[in-house]
């Protein structure tokens, strides 16, 4: 933690905010209402942020959480969290146009679990039961799938088959959580096998490494994400578990100015979901408060690009965030 001084410093630290696949998903959208015109239906928030949401509401997206909700024939996108396959289903018997902003990391966790099922395998999920993600992911094979969030779960789990289990997680969990599970799923099932990679999405971990490192120089770390984020909301965690102070903020009306007293060096992060335009707010209203000395932290970097879905690939891309 940093020595307090009269120094008002304030750490912006990247990588942060939008990754590859929430840049996807948002391009998508864009270029649906710009290729179909207005409404263009999403199942879901398209990603985990108010912000985002409430800037494609107005451009004319229209968020609905059941297939009914959406007229036959209507241009549907699925969001970046993935959906499962009942949802595929129920918009193929509408007749609906669909465009599928599924994260390809996300893509890869249900083609594992597909595999997994036809070996014959219980899946042992990791993740949060009622996240988007998790419901999409165990859709794939509903009646093979545990999902499980704490070592108390695991400790708690029993099952028939213990010499055929897999198992699988949600891409934006903690590190040091998730490995923690791990750890005892394979001291209680020796024979339990899991993907080929690690299925926690390249820009959970490398934001987690990032706040991780900033923490030993900050008395505060505020990370910029919606309350439904689930990465935001580790990045929180990251940083209380390394002893500093840590708020999640949607916007930069959330910045209490009490939380300030007595710092000195404030750590600034965004969760995936969360824009730039969003950090740049915060950062202004922290240098109304006294934190003029400002200074990007390029800790990791990041060159990861998706490709968007054939229907919109010939269309002009939409401006990066």
């Amino acid at each position: 933690m940093a020595t307090a001084t009269n120094e008002k410093v304030l750490l912006r630290v990247r990588p942060r905010g939008f990754c590859a696949g929430v840049v996807r998903a948002v391009d998508i959208v864009e270029l649906a209402l710009e290729a179909y015109g207005a409404p263009v239906y999403v199942h879901h928030e398209i990603v985990h942020n108010t912000y985002v949401v409430e800037q494609l509401r107005r451009r004319g997206a229209i968020f609905v959480e059941s297939i009914d909700d959406v007229p036959h024939g209507a241009v549907l996108v699925f969001s970046a969290h993935g959906v499962p396959p009942t949802v595929r289903d129920e918009a193929k018997q509408r007749s609906l146009r669909v465009i599928d902003a599924t994260c390809p990391l996300v893509t890869k966790v249900h083609l594992e679990a597909l595999k997994f099922a036809r070996e014959g395998r219980t899946i042992i999920l990791i993740g949060h039961k009622d996240h988007q993600e998790i419901v999409g992911t165990s859709g794939e094979a509903p009646d093979r799938t545990i999902v499980v969030d704490s070592i108390a779960a695991v400790d708690a789990l029993e099952v028939d088959q213990p010499d055929r289990l897999a198992f699988l997680t949600q891409t934006t969990l903690s590190l040091y959580d998730t490995q923690e599970i791990v750890a005892r799923l394979r001291q209680k099932f020796p024979l339990i096998v899991g993907p080929k990679s690690d299925d926690i999405c390249y820009a959970t971990q490398n934001r987690q490494e990032a706040v991780e490192q900033v923490a030993q120089d900050v008395d505060l770390i505020l990370v910029v994400g919606s309350q439904n984020s689930s990465n935001s909301n580790r990045l929180v965690e990251v940083a209380k578990r390394r002893g500093v102070k840590s708020k999640l903020i949607d916007s930069a009306t959330d910045v209490d100015a009490s939380w300030l007293e007595g710092v000195s060096r404030v750590g600034l992060t965004a969760g995936a979901s969360a824009p730039e335009v969003l950090v740049e707010q915060v950062s202004q209203r922290l240098a109304a408060l006294g934190y003029t000395d400002q200074r990007d932290l390029d800790l990791i970097r990041e060159d990861v690009r998706f490709t968007l879905p054939a229907e919109l690939a010939t269309i002009a891309p939409a401006p990066r965030r």
